[in-house]
C-alpha cells in the first residue's frame, strides 16, 4: 500500500514539475503574442506620454515598490518573530506558520505589480 502512495505522490510531483513551467510560459508569453497579432494594434497606437509625465509615472513606480518592500520587511519580521516563537513552543505549527509568513511576503509582489501597471501605461 505505501509503495502505491509514494509512487502516486512521485508521478502528481513530476506532472506538477512539468505542467507549472509550461503555464507560466504561456501567462507570460501571451502579451507579447498578442502585441504581435496584427496591424489593428499599431493603428490604435497611442500618441507616447509627455517628459513629464514619464517622470512622475517612474518616481511613482520606484515609489510605490520601495514602500512596499518595506512594509513586507516590516510585516514578515514581525510575523517571522511571532512565528518562530509558536514553532519554538509547538513544533507542529511551523507549516501554518510559514504560510503566514508568505501571507506577509505577498505584500511586497502586489507592490510589484503595481509597479509594472503604472510603467505598462508609460
Amino acid at each position: 500500500m505505501a509503495g502505491n502512495s509514494e509512487r502516486g505522490s512521485s508521478r502528481a510531483l513530476l506532472i506538477a514539475l512539468v505542467v507549472a513551467p509550461l503555464l507560466i510560459a504561456l501567462v507570460m508569453l501571451a502579451p507579447a503574442l498578442a502585441q504581435a497579432g496584427g496591424g489593428a494594434a499599431a493603428a490604435t497606437a497611442r500618441a507616447p506620454a509627455s517628459p513629464e509625465v514619464m517622470k512622475w509615472g517612474f518616481m511613482a513606480a520606484a515609489l510605490v515598490t520601495g514602500l512596499s518592500a518595506i512594509g513586507a520587511a516590516y510585516a514578515v519580521a514581525v510575523v517571522g518573530g511571532a512565528a518562530m516563537g509558536a514553532v519554538a513552543e509547538k513544533p507542529e505549527t511551523a507549516g501554518r506558520a510559514l504560510v503566514f509568513v508568505g501571507l506577509a511576503e505577498g505584500i511586497a509582489i502586489y507592490g510589484l505589480i503595481i509597479a509594472i501597471m503604472i510603467l505598462g501605461y508609460l
